[in-house]
């Protein structure tokens, strides 16, 4: 039985692509032409979607750079990054509602191509406990989609009081586009249960990846909800598993310790549950990085957040996928460095051998 699912690519907004893992390269900077040319090479090479990431310190702005790429795209989605704690929840539903209609109708006419990553982010420069900051995501969700999907709404929670009107402007569909979400803590987990419609999974091993759509299938029934899945990873893909993991063990090649933990502490977001998941995995797996089968955790030593790579020849890429798939993953999130090479040879090697398209939504 073939399975469809959505397969992205990852454009490196936010300072995080290297020929060698821990050496900046001037070449491969966040810079609006590099970026740009991450994106149109996923496209030209049959990706369904691209994230956008966002960091606060990092890179560039992600709402500018999908404005500026939405006119440039004829047919893949954006799935766009946005940082609850730096907006106000009318302004984020009239911006959804502007950059979809930018980005244009998908090739059936029925409906937009954005899609928008919800991140449960402080305001830069405070703090806010975990409990509160995931209770906030998860009234900015409620209110956007109400707004979006042509409601008034009178919102009277514990951080929005609001009476409004919908925005003048809509979403091509009428609807607000999909929220894709992740987050580990107990928190995190009721505000995709409660609101999000893909909840991601940074990398972790076949066991704990059915664990964690089990909790949180669990969990959004008790809202009356469901969820799809998505799966964030690296990939190294070579004709040979030998070459794979050479490669791998290349990007290592030049990384120094300390410049390595500096890179995961940079960002507002590395002490959250979901970065001490990746620290573990590291800390489990063997001496040549690997947890499971084809799956390397060496990546996290330079990297906060989704910190392991799927690494293999086109076969063993392709079954990790469809064991993914086994679990109930609907939706992939793939990179590798540097970040237009791996999309290459990922497009090349194993893109044609999957039934994959855009995820669909009732």
């Amino acid at each position: 039985m073939t399975r469809q699912c959505e397969i992205a690519w990852f454009s490196a907004l936010c300072d995080d692509d290297y020929e060698f893992l821990g050496v900046p390269d001037p070449q491969l900077q966040s810079s609006w032409e590099h970026c740009r040319n991450i994106v149109l090479r996923a496209e030209e090479g049959g990706f369904d979607n691209i994230l956008l990431p966002s960091g606060y310190q990092l890179g560039l702005d992600t709402t500018v750079f999908a404005a500026a790429m939405a006119p440039m795209l004829q047919r893949m989605k954006l799935l766009w990054a946005t940082r609850i704690g730096e907006d106000w929840p009318p302004q984020l539903a009239r911006r959804i509602a502007t950059l979809d209609r930018i980005l244009g109708p998908n090739a059936e006419g029925t409906a937009g191509r954005l899609n928008v990553n919800i991140i449960s982010s402080d305001m830069p420069g405070q703090s806010m406990p975990g409990g509160p900051r995931y209770g906030r995501a998860t009234e900015v969700m409620k209110i956007v989609r109400a707004l979006l999907n042509g409601e008034s709404i009178d919102h009277q929670g514990e951080h929005y009081q609001l009476t409004l009107d919908p925005p003048r402007v809509t979403t091509i569909s009428g609807k607000c586009p999909p929220f894709y979400f992740g987050g580990l803590s107990h928190e995190a987990r009721e505000c995709a249960a409660e609101a999000c419609d893909v909840y991601l999974m940074w990398p972790d091993t076949i066991d704990k990846v059915r664990e964690n759509i089990a909790d949180l299938t669990a969990r959004a029934a008790k809202y009356g909800r469901s969820l799809k899945f998505g799966y964030r990873v690296h990939v190294i893909v070579r004709e040979t598993e030998e070459e794979a993991r050479q490669y791998a063990d290349r990007l290592l090649s030049k990384l120094d310790d300390e410049a390595g933990r500096a890179i995961r502490e940079k960002s507002l977001d590395a002490k959250n549950y979901g970065v001490q998941r990746q620290a573990e995995l590291r800390s489990a797996a063997g001496g040549d990085g690997f947890v499971e089968d084809n799956l390397w955790t060496g990546i996290g030593r330079a990297r906060s957040g989704c910190g392991a790579a799927i690494v293999g020849t086109p076969d063993q890429v392709l079954a990790k996928l469809r064991a993914y798939q086994d679990e109930g993953i609907e939706a992939f999130i793939l990179s590798g460095y540097p970040h237009v090479n791996e999309c290459d040879m990922f497009a090349r090697y194993v893109l044609p051998h999957i039934e994959h398209g855009p995820l669909k939504f009732d």
